[in-house]
């Protein structure tokens, strides 16, 4: 299979890594608003549970690096997060930026037209339950919002449910098969790409030094599309281009102009 015979990708090739990469406090609603103020309309964010269930953005499992709180996120219920500044760390002109919901951004993309990656990030031993938990969440957030889409004649285009974790992955597809996902990378194990057939992904999200040629070719024979992260040099955008590959996740939202 050829990428001309591919199945339709909704989405677009550049993807705003976090919301806006490092020009503002990552996983904030300020950092997705900065990155659509470049013109990126496909932000990958990371989601994990509160102690009380509740889907929020946050990428490390403690709260240390990118809050003024401390300790594994998860251990925390959702008031307590709540109240946190997720901005102060960055610059003080994000200072009392607060940690958002996953229902806090999926309204802004719905409200917007934009599209994201939602890359589930579980805090250790809870895999297969946030991969329920935040697939169920994305779902529920897309049919209301592909409900009135609808009503508009503008199809809402779902999220795409990305992971490092194969368990995570079982645990969407489980809960809401009918939302695409893909295969998270950081090195080529043994098996990967039977590894993402059977998980039924129809993407191979890798750090972007993994992608050759033939790796190209062999996801797209297998009927998935090549994703790569994080991506911030222009020769090494150039190089994934002439690939073939079909996704560039990046920091850089002031360098690169999204088409």
């Amino acid at each position: 299979m050829t990428s001309a015979t591919l199945p339709a990708w909704p989405y677009p090739r550049w993807i705003a890594h976090r919301g806006a990469g490092k020009l503002a406090p990552e996983n904030t609603l300020a950092a997705f608003r900065l990155g659509a103020s470049h013109g990126y309309r496909m932000f990958e964010c990371d989601a994990k549970l509160s102690a009380d269930g509740v889907a929020f953005l946050l990428h490390d499992a403690t709260l240390d690096r990118t809050s003024n709180g401390k300790g594994v996120a998860g251990d925390r219920p959702w008031g307590e997060l709540a109240r946190m500044d997720a901005g102060r760390w960055h610059s003080r002109a994000y200072a009392g930026e607060a940690i958002p919901t996953l229902e806090a951004l999926a309204r802004y993309c719905l409200a917007n037209g934009h599209h994201l990656n939602i890359e589930i990030k579980p805090t250790p031993g809870t895999e297969r339950a946030t991969g329920e938990a935040v697939a169920l969440e994305a779902a529920r957030l897309w049919d209301v919002g592909r409900a009135r889409a609808d009503a508009l004649s503008a199809p809402a285009v779902p999220p795409l449910l990305t992971s490092f974790k194969t368990q995570a992955l079982e645990g969407a597809r489980a809960t809401a098969p009918q939302l695409p996902r893909g295969l998270l990378l950081d090195s080529l194990r043994s098996g990967w790409l039977d590894e993402a057939r059977a998980l039924g992904c129809v993407a191979v999200v890798c750090n972007y030094a993994l992608w050759d040629a033939d790796k190209v070719a062999a996801v797209h024979a297998a009927g998935m599309r090549c994703l790569s992260y994080t991506v911030n040099d222009e020769s090494v955008a150039a190089h994934l281009l002439a690939l073939g590959t079909d996704g560039i996740i990046t920091d850089r939202v002031d360098l690169f102009a999204p088409d």
